[in-house]
């Protein structure tokens, strides 16, 4: 790894163990997603990447130097966005540039679900059936614009997308907003001034994740219950898999539950920010920052850390 190169990537089969990866890449990654056999991370100044199986990634012109934040896959397709920016690919290795009908949106989460992309961001919401053809919608509660979505999700037949709203004394109010189709909204209150990062569905329940390690679960996207997870850390993405979550975050954070109320604390032996983390292929693989290259044996718990020198001048 050169010096100040970023992109961490972290592989686990379990959410218990886990081994770091070299990117390859010198741009923090944001997102990650999983689809027909491939993984594929995205990141800023346009960053894209893919893998097999996790653990050797090619780096792949994108087209576009916008901040990507987010990936998902669906209908045959992966749909990349940030910024102002909608990528599409049938392979995660050739990438078209998309218009959204909204340029001015920011757009930084995505998912697929009952035949439908729904792509969140600041003050609005889009959707599309395949990815190259986009409608703008949004909660009426962004009318005018007073915040942010961050992350979304589909399960038990409905999309749940989370973020914050407000300005003045209400600056920051966590939001959950839920829609049977992506079009039509209904804002719900998650009961926290913590902005929500990610969500996630699994084993019949929501779990979202926000600021300073709060976590809230809810069986039907409408009645939220905060969770202790038992650490300080901001946390920034979250993930369904093999009947286990996984959340992620600030310091190398890393918990594991299966029902989203009791987690585990787990050490993966890095410190770095991690930002998103997904499920295929049997395996976990989360994204972030990266400083140093970390390697764990993976029939032993405890990490060995080896530090790359040449990486010891860190950027950011």
């Amino acid at each position: 790894m050169a010096v100040g190169e970023k992109g961490t990537i972290l592989t686990s089969p379990d959410g218990v163990t886990w081994a770091t990866i070299t990117s390859g890449t010198s741009s923090n990654l944001r997102g990650i997603a999983c689809g027909n056999g491939t993984f594929v991370a995205v990141g800023e100044t346009g960053s894209i990447l893919s893998s097999p199986e996790g653990v050797t990634w090619t780096t792949i012109p994108s087209g576009t130097s916008s901040d990507l934040r987010g990936v998902a896959y669906g209908n045959r397709t992966f749909v990349a966005v940030g910024g102002l920016a909608i990528l599409t690919s049938p392979d995660g290795v050739t990438w078209t540039t998309r218009t959204s009908r909204a340029s001015s949106d920011y757009l930084r989460g995505i998912t697929y679900g009952n035949g439908t992309f729904v792509a969140v961001g600041v003050d609005a919401v889009h959707t599309s059936p395949d990815g190259v053809t986009w409608t703008r919608s949004g909660p009426a509660i962004f009318s005018p614009p007073m915040g942010a979505l961050n992350g979304v999700t589909y399960g038990n037949g409905i999309f749940v997308a989370v973020g914050w709203y407000g300005y003045g004394i209400d600056a920051g109010v966590g939001i959950v907003v839920t829609s049977p189709d992506g079009v039509t909204w209904t804002v719900r209150n998650p009961g926290t001034f913590r902005s929500l990062s990610g969500v996630a569905y699994g084993n019949e329940t929501f779990v979202a994740v926000a600021e300073r390690a709060d976590i809230f679960t809810s069986p039907d996207g409408v009645i939220w219950t905060g969770e202790d997870p038992g650490i300080s850390s901001n946390l920034g993405g979250i993930a369904y898999g093999n009947g286990i979550f996984v959340a992620v975050g600030d310091t190398g954070s890393i918990l594991t539950s299966s029902d989203g109320v009791t987690w585990t604390i787990r050490t993966p032996g890095t410190s770095l920010n991690l930002y998103a983390v997904a499920h295929g292929n049997d395996t976990f693989v989360a994204v972030g920052e990266s400083r140093t290259i970390l390697h764990s044996d993976p029939l032993t718990a405890a990490p060995k850390i080896t530090t790359d020198p040449t990486s010891l001048i860190f950027g950011m």
